[in-house]
C-alpha cells in the first residue's frame, strides 16, 4: 500500500511540474489542480499510515 502511495505521489509531482511546460492556459490550470490535489491526498495518506512511536 505504501509503495503505491509513494508511486502516486512521485507521478503526481512529476506531471505537475511537466504540465507547466507542456500546457498553457486553462489546460495547465486544470492539470496542475488535479495533480496537486492528488499529491496532497497521497502525502496525507502516507502521513496517516506512518509507524507511530510511543515515548
Amino acid at each position: 500500500m505504501k509503495s503505491l502511495l509513494w508511486l502516486v505521489l512521485a507521478l503526481a509531482a512529476t506531471v505537475n511540474v511537466a504540465s507547466s511546460f507542456a500546457f498553457g492556459g486553462i489546460e495547465q490550470i486544470l492539470v496542475s489542480s488535479v495533480t496537486g490535489l492528488t499529491a496532497i491526498a497521497a502525502a496525507t495518506a502516507l502521513y496517516l499510515t506512518r509507524a507511530r512511536r510511543t515515548a
